[in-house]
C-alpha cells in the first residue's frame, strides 16, 4: 500500500471512520452482494471503519475485515466488536491463505496502490477465493494519478489491466456508476472464480 496514504489514514483515523459510518447506506453495494455472494466466510479487504464488514456479518456473510492502517483497524474494532479484524495489506495480503474465502469484497481500495501494484493485488484477491467464489471490486475513477490534501493517492486505475488480472474468472458485472454511499464515480466489477 502507498505509505503516504497509509500515514494519512493512521493520522486521521477517527475522522475518516466517522465520515464513512455516517454516509448514506451503500444500497447499490448491498443489492449486488445479495444477488451474487454465496453464504459463507467473506473477506472485506481494506475494510476501513468496518461498516461493510459489519453489514456483511449481519446479513448472512460472516466477514473478516483486513485493514493495513493500525488507526482505522482500532476504529473498526471499537465500532464493530462483533467482527474479527486483522492486519493485512494489498498487494501481498501476507498471512491470508489461498482459497480461504467464499466471497471477497474490496470496496474503493486499489486506487490507493501504485499503478504497478494494481494487477498483482487483483490477482491476489482472486487467489484468496475458493473455486466458484465471488469477488466484488470497486475503485474510485480518476483521470490522472493525484493526491488529496491529506496526501492520499488516487491513482488512475486502468480498467482493462484490472480485467486482464482477473484471469479466467467469469465477469458478472462491469460498470462505471455513482456510488450510493459516497456520491463519487466508481468502477465496479463482480466476478466468479473459475472452478
Amino acid at each position: 500500500m502507498d505509505t503516504e496514504t497509509l500515514r494519512a489514514y493512521d493520522v486521521g483515523a477517527g475522522e475518516y471512520a466517522e465520515d464513512w459510518e455516517t454516509q448514506p447506506a451503500g444500497t447499490d453495494l448491498q443489492a449486488i452482494v445479495r444477488k451474487y455472494f454465496r453464504p459463507g466466510l467473506t473477506a472485506d479487504v481494506g475494510c476501513g471503519s468496518g461498516r461493510d464488514a459489519a453489514w456483511l456479518t449481519a446479513n448472512g456473510f460472516p466477514a473478516v475485515g483486513f485493514e493495513p492502517s493500525d488507526g482505522l483497524r482500532a476504529e473498526a474494532e471499537r465500532r464493530h466488536p462483533e467482527v474479527e479484524f486483522r492486519a493485512a495489506a494489498l498487494p501481498e495480503l501476507d498471512g491470508v491463505a489461498s482459497g480461504s474465502f467464499v466471497n471477497v469484497l474490496c470496496e474503493t481500495v486499489i486506487m490507493h496502490l501504485e499503478p504497478a501494484a494494481v494487477a498483482p493485488a487483483v490477482r491476489r484477491l482472486v487467489d484468496i477465493l475458493k473455486p466458484g467464489g465471488v469477488l466484488y471490486l470497486t475503485w474510485r475513477v480518476s483521470p490522472t494519478d493525484q493526491r488529496d490534501d491529506a496526501g492520499r493517492l488516487y491513482a488512475a486505475v486502468d480498467a482493462a489491466a484490472v480485467k486482464d488480472a482477473l484471469g479466467a474468472s467469469e465477469l458478472l458485472v462491469d460498470e462505471e456508476v455513482t456510488s450510493a454511499s459516497s456520491g463519487r464515480t466508481i468502477h465496479r466489477v463482480v466476478v466468479s472464480k473459475s472452478a
